[in-house]
């Protein structure tokens, strides 16, 4: 199995080097590692998180595609769908089959096709519109929902620490 996780990651690698998303750069930590990789995303245009330039990680298991990766921001966010620790609480990295609390569709969970480029590009997209109903972090679900302007606020003061500013 590790064998053909290795295979799937390292031709994903290629595709990302070759035709990289715009606003994202990723691959491994390591390149005697596979398995653990690194993420830059730009934070997307128009939303509080522009201009930040955020740093993740991903850790996939031995049998990727199998099953997901782990994906944690090791930037400071502050998100609906961001737990205070950093993981990341998006639908396409939980695992496939039907969701035990009713709330996601199968459809929407993780499938073999996936990819780490949906994977990352879900993610902007996540930035730029959060879930607040499925809140991994309730405080910034709430300032969402009762207070976008203190939410824009605290969104451009993580950005500024994204550049070091």
């Amino acid at each position: 199995m590790v064998g053909s996780a290795l295979k799937r990651l390292m031709a994903e690698y290629k595709q990302l080097s070759l035709n990289p998303p715009e606003g994202i750069v990723a691959g491994p930590i390591n390149e005697d590692n596979f398995f653990e990789w690194e993420a830059l995303i730009l934070g997307p245009e128009d939303t509080p998180f522009e201009g930040g330039v955020f740093r993740t990680t991903l850790n996939f298991p031995t049998d990727y595609p199998m099953s997901p990766p782990k994906m944690k921001f090791t930037s400071d966010m502050f998100h609906p769908n961001i737990y205070p620790d950093g993981r990341v609480c998006i639908s396409i990295l939980h695992s496939p089959g039907d969701d035990p609390m009713g709330y996601e569709t199968s459809a929407e969970r993780w499938s073999p096709v996936q990819s780490i480029e949906k994977i990352l590009l879900s993610v902007m997209s996540m930035l730029a519109e959060p879930n607040p109903e499925s809140g991994a972090n309730v405080d910034a679900s709430k300032m969402w929902r009762d207070d976008q302007e203190q939410f824009v606020k605290r969104a451009e003061k993580l950005v500024r620490k994204s550049l070091d500013l």
